[in-house]
């Protein structure tokens, strides 16, 4: 029986057909745009944010990252006011396809809300 309330898996998130090799990018950004609400600290915090001058939204300038990106992402996820302060940015590490920040469950689960 399937928990229709569980999260998605990260693996089943986004374009992952055309992904770049884990070893090259071992994390990924799950963004809930549908929940921004365009505070734009992450553009603040991380040079792989941007504002969108059209819709007044934050965007990734890439979903798959390497190390050196890894820390400015974490902190652009952990300053993300959205959804009451638990941020709609989620960054993965694909080779344990759990959630390295915000996780807010503290368990690595994914704390979307779709």
């Amino acid at each position: 029986m399937s928990d229709d309330n569980a999260p998605p898996n990260p693996s089943d998130v986004g374009d992952n057909a055309n992904a770049p090799p884990v070893s090259e990018k071992p994390y990924k950004i799950i963004f809930e745009g549908n929940k921004c609400i365009g505070a734009g600290r992450c553009a603040e915090v991380a040079d792989n944010w941007e504002m969108d001058i059209t819709s007044g939204l934050a965007r990734p300038k890439s979903y798959f990252i390497d190390e050196n990106e890894l820390d400015e992402n974490i902190r652009a996820a952990e300053v993300c006011p959205a959804k009451k302060d638990r941020g709609v940015i989620h960054v993965i590490d694909r080779r344990s396809d759990e959630e390295i920040a915000p996780d807010p469950h503290g368990d690595g689960t994914l704390s979307v809300d779709w």
